[in-house]
């Protein structure tokens, strides 16, 4: 008996390939990178490689927004929205982009609730806004009540009687935005503009518009909807740094230097030394030891070079200019955009030049989501200059010493400075 052996050809074996696409991503600044993306990417992970890619410190704050220009729209991509499922949906007739920055309010509902809601218990919110009315440019003040089905309004009054309300949006198929000119585009009655836009191509035909009377009811009713409709994957995204087990929240935590993960607080003033745990403590007592040393550089010149005091007032005119926080020459309305953008969240802040007393800086900040400045006076004692926020009665050698002293003291301040504003480039 023969055997025959018959010859079959297989199929080569195709590698699986992960699409790739090119991305654009622009900063405040107008400065803008391209990066190439596979499919599957998230804006978490676009976050965090451009957080890598420049060295930032992920304070969990990074945010990417959407932003339709001709609509005069942007709002906050979820962490773990994909970048280019979003970037699909855009008409080609209008002007989008992505943009990178920080954005403080971005989970502050779980740090701080009491800014959002008036219960302990899971809320159903309501309260007026006003509509625009479809077909027509006027605007209309109703009663709206938000829950888990959708957004509707009163036909009658404040009533919540299931048959006074009108149905006005669910959440499934559309996001939420941001009214960047809400008076000046859309004819709104305030500034404080919010819209329910389909999340479709064309989506634009379709949008909704509504309008608060302050910006703290703006960010409450869009922190809502965002968690109504996103449920408990935005909490999942605010625990990922918190979750230390997860083999992967390693790649996702703050990209530090690694000379700077691997350096310990020591105490040695005591008779043993210790390992310093508490951070709040580390920054105090290194915030100390800087200002021991700004205090030894203003003494007399040494035969080192080491500048007088006099010399020194000159200098401390202008160590301030490289401090993230300064911002130099903007407006008031500017600045308050700016801290807008960021978030409305006690602490924020900024330091600028006045426009209206020479020579004078203004501390800008936020407090119970309304912004408060802050008049910083130069003052001249024995040819020494001095900055104070009190009319003198605590004197500090640069602005640089005002805003340390005040990161951990709110002295005359409503609270203290907890989070800079700054401008960051791609």
């Amino acid at each position: 008996m023969s055997l025959y052996a018959r010859r079959v050809t297989l199929p080569a074996i195709t590698p699986l390939v992960l699409q790739k696409r090119v991305i654009k991503v622009f900063s405040e600044d107008g400065t803008s990178r391209a990066l190439e993306v596979p499919n599957d990417v998230t804006a978490l992970h676009v976050c965090q490689l451009l957080i890598q890619k420049n060295h930032y410190i992920d304070d969990q704050n990074w945010t990417m927004f959407e932003e339709l220009s001709t609509l005069c729209l942007e709002r906050i991509i979820e962490d773990h929205e994909l970048m280019i499922e979003v970037q699909s949906k855009w008409d080609m007739e209008e002007d989008c982009r992505f943009s990178f920055r920080k954005y403080y309010t971005k989970y502050e509902f779980f740090k701080n609730p009491e800014m959002f809601l008036s219960t302990s218990t899971y809320p159903e919110v309501q309260g007026y806004l006003y509509m625009s009315e479809k077909g027509k440019k006027s605007w209309k003040k109703m009663f709206f009540v938000l829950r888990r089905s959708g957004l509707y309004f009163s036909t009658k009054g404040t009533s919540k009687d299931p048959r006074h309300l009108q149905f006005f949006s669910d959440f499934s198929q559309s996001n939420v935005y941001m009214l960047l000119s809400a008076r000046k585009v859309y004819g709104a009655p305030t500034d404080y503009g919010l819209c329910l836009k389909p999340n479709k191509t064309g989506g634009a035909k379709e949008m909704k518009l509504l309008c608060a009377e302050s910006e703290g009811s703006k960010v409450c009713w869009i922190t809502a909807i965002r968690l109504y409709k996103h449920g408990k994957q935005i909490y999942q995204n605010y625990l990922r740094p918190h979750q230390t087990s997860d083999p992967s929240s390693q790649n996702l935590s703050s990209m530090r230097s690694i000379s700077e993960n691997s350096l310990a607080a020591m105490d040695f003033s005591g008779h043993k030394s210790r390992v310093i745990e508490n951070p709040t403590e580390v920054l105090s007592i290194a915030l100390q030891e800087g200002l021991l040393w700004r205090r030894k550089s203003c003494g007399r010149i040494s035969s080192h070079g080491i500048p007088t005091s006099s010399q020194n007032s000159t200098m401390n005119f202008a160590i301030h200019l490289s401090q993230p926080w300064f911002h130099h020459n903007i407006s008031r309305h500017e600045a308050q955009k700016m801290i807008v953008q960021q978030g409305l969240v006690n602490g924020v802040f900024l330091v600028r030049e006045s426009q209206s007393t020479p020579k004078s800086f203004v501390l800008s900040m936020c407090y119970g989501q309304k912004i408060k400045h802050f008049q910083i006076v130069p003052i001249e004692d024995g040819g020494d200059l001095f900055y104070t926020l009190d009319e003198g009665h605590t004197r500090f050698t640069d602005l640089t010493q005002l805003v340390e002293f005040h990161q951990l003291n709110k002295g005359i301040l409503p609270c203290t400075l907890k989070h800079y504003c700054t401008r960051v480039t791609v």
